[in-house]
């Protein structure tokens, strides 16, 4: 029976080989990745990035099927990336001068990426 830290372990190695396969998938579209598990007071965000002036927040969400993976976003992880892309707009406020929007990238055990763009508005945070 795998040990508890063998678990855990496994599910962080699976989860930065999500978010590589999320990041390959970003940058293709033309994207330019501006920060990677970026912190902030309010939390993290997976992935920051940009292209033609329009800021995307990123959420990876790794599971064994895409649909599982596009519905896997709580409203407390909403609530966070909003918090969050607050406090990087004001920290960086030469980033996304034309808009931010927060994406799902849903990937599947085969490293398929699927973008679900505009995933959710401010005021879809809190449902």
């Amino acid at each position: 029976m795998p040990t508890r830290s063998l678990i855990g372990r496994t599910a962080h190695a699976s989860g930065i080989a999500a978010e590589d396969a999320a990041c390959a998938a970003v940058s293709a579209d033309g994207w330019t990745i501006l920060a990677r598990r970026l912190r902030t007071r309010a939390g993290e965000v997976d992935i920051v990035a940009e292209k033609a002036g329009l800021l995307a927040i990123i959420e990876v969400k790794s599971r064994p099927t895409l649909a599982e993976a596009a519905v896997a976003l709580t409203a407390r992880q909403r609530a966070r990336l909003l918090g969050a892309c607050e406090i990087i707009l004001g920290e960086h406020p030469e980033w996304g001068v034309n808009g931010a929007r927060f994406d799902i990238l849903v990937v599947d055990p085969a490293r398929r990426v699927r973008r679900i763009a505009d995933a959710f508005r401010s005021e879809d945070a809190e449902r």
